[in-house]
């Protein structure tokens, strides 16, 4: 054995996880000993998840009171207001974005080592398997070929060598190590039924944590696409998109601290295993197995001594003096009996076949290879398997934490969009300077027989012809009511200049100017041309 052989040390993690509390349902504290299959354990592990539920439900009541008091509070939607509230919105969306993406990050990362560590676990417990089926195909072959192999040969030696008695007592010396080789292969313990159980949760685990896995990466790219549609609805001001994801925000709220709790249990839990997994596990050998085997294979060091050496001692003494008496009737007892030379050398290849097997289950009996396979799973399940969990557990805390603020930040947003589009829709759409009422001046025919009356030059006061119309408000170009103004003598001026195309915003006006613009009749702006004109 190899004296620098490391030993299992438990990391500092699991002990403490080891130290949490644990409480039943009935808040009674409980041994924190690794016992599943006691009710009170159970009930400390599932007490871990309504702690869990416990936060999911205290969550969804702040956010309630916040919804709630958002409604409620009517402040001032003036021009100073509204920045900052934008403001705050900005970077609470940009802070979920950023928690979401590092939740994300951690998310795969935990998800990838708890992945590891279970593989190895699984990967040991199928080497444990193939182990002791290995031991347990070469002892029952080797108790089968003495029980039937040896048996016959003997039994045709004995009618051969009827006549000579010291041949017969050879051979009934010969089935008497036969008989004592059967019997300490009885005093092997019996790997079949261990055998079993570890090739049953080898695969259980390995189907519950595929199904973990998948399910694990399912979440986190839901959490980022929703991230990113809210991010987008946030940026395209689209009220559906934002209720959209804010309906899946909570969904994803409940479904993080969900996970969080179930994350908490088995950290918890596996822990509590991994901090004396020998106990445990010579708990559950009891009966099957003896102790002082499971403590040989659980330690493996050089101050404890081989269980199987003296029975293995024995099969070998055994074999070693079959052969002698095998050699010695080839030598003496076939040139009397030539017919028995076949079942002498029947004997002899038998023989040589279980001392074969003898030094195969010498090495799958020995400490070595299954220590290593149990220290392989320990590190797996303890150092891999149980840190990842843990960065699951802070995934989950993230992203409830981000979900929260996106949560916060979209209701703010969707009444920002709505009262911009209110104060969109309170505009007068008969502002001759608003873009709408342009739009839909064609429509309507007390606008477009409206005469301009403040734009004229002031050399057309000595024409005597009428005062020319002016041209209904429309998207004609520039150059073209220039030209029209210059026919009549006048000069080009901007004013008359349709807005539309101008390149410039529309003038400032006051709400007085706009009234009285829209009071004045057309007979009322027919005198004042004529006024204007004489």
């Amino acid at each position: 054995m190899s004296s620098d052989r490391m030993d299992y040390i438990a990391p500092w993690w699991t002990y403490w996880l080891h130290n949490f509390p644990h409480i039943n349902l009935r808040f009674q504290p409980t041994d924190n000993s690794f016992q599943p299959e006691e009710e009170n354990y159970q009930q400390s592990l599932i007490f871990l998840g309504c702690v869990a539920a416990a936060g999911l439900g205290l969550n969804l009541l702040c956010l309630a009171i916040y919804l709630s008091c958002l409604c409620c509070c009517h402040k001032d939607e003036e021009e100073e207001s509204k920045k900052p509230n934008s403001c705050c919105v900005t970077w609470s969306a940009v802070t979920a974005g950023l928690i979401t993406c590092i939740a994300v990050g951690v998310g795969f990362y935990g998800n990838s080592e708890t992945n590891d560590g279970v593989y190895q676990l699984t990967y040991s417990l199928y080497n444990v398997n193939h182990t002791l089926g290995g031991v347990d195909s070469l002892v029952t072959g080797t108790m089968g070929s003495m029980k039937s192999g040896l048996h016959q040969h003997l039994a045709r030696l004995d009618e051969i060598f009827a006549t000579r008695g010291d041949y017969v007592q050879t051979l009934q010396f010969m089935q008497q190590m036969a008989d004592n080789v059967i019997k300490q292969m009885l005093g092997l313990p019996d790997w079949e039924e261990a055998k079993v159980d570890l090739a049953s949760i080898a695969d259980q685990t390995a189907k519950i944590e595929y199904y973990r896995w998948l399910t694990y990466l399912l979440i986190l790219i839901l959490d980022l696409i929703i991230c990113l549609l809210a991010c987008l609805g946030l940026a395209k001001q689209s009220r559906w998109l934002l209720t959209t994801m804010m309906v899946f925000g909570v969904l994803t709220l409940v479904l993080s601290w969900t996970s969080l709790g179930a994350d908490l249990a088995t950290a918890v839990g596996t822990s509590d295993f991994c901090v004396s997994p020998d106990k445990y596990l010579m708990s559950q050998t009891k009966g099957i197995i003896g102790s002082d085997i499971v403590h040989y294979y659980l330690y493996c060091n050089q101050t404890l001594s081989n269980p199987f050496q003296q029975p293995l001692t024995i099969f070998q003494r055994s074999l070693t003096t079959m052969q002698i008496q095998v050699q010695g009737l080839l030598q003496f007892a076939v040139p009397l009996f030539p017919t028995a030379e076949r079942d002498l050398l029947g004997i002899q290849h038998l023989l040589n076949s279980s001392e074969a097997s003898l030094h195969q289950l010498t090495a799958l009996l020995d400490c070595r290879g299954l220590n290593k396979d149990y220290l392989d799973a320990m590190v797996g399940v303890c150092y891999d398997g149980v840190e990842g969990v843990l960065y699951l557990c802070l995934f989950s805390t993230l992203a409830a934490c981000a979900f929260t603020v996106m949560l916060c930040a979209i209701p703010r947003a969707w009444r920002q969009i709505a009262c911009r589009e209110r104060d969109y829709d309170d505009i007068d759409e008969e502002d001759p300077f608003n873009p709408r009422a342009r739009r839909i001046v064609p429509q309507n025919p007390n606008l477009t027989n409206m005469h301009s009356f403040c734009s004229y030059s002031s050399s057309m006061g000595s024409q005597n012809s009428l005062h020319p119309p002016a041209p209904a408000v429309s998207n004609a170009p520039v150059s073209e009511y220039m030209n029209q103004t210059a026919l009549f003598g006048g000069n080009p001026r901007y004013e008359n200049v349709p807005l539309i195309g101008r390149g410039s915003p529309p003038p400032s006006y006051s709400p007085s100017m706009r009234a009285t613009y829209l009071s004045m009749t057309e007979e009322q702006i027919r005198h004042f041309g004529n006024d204007f004109q004489a």
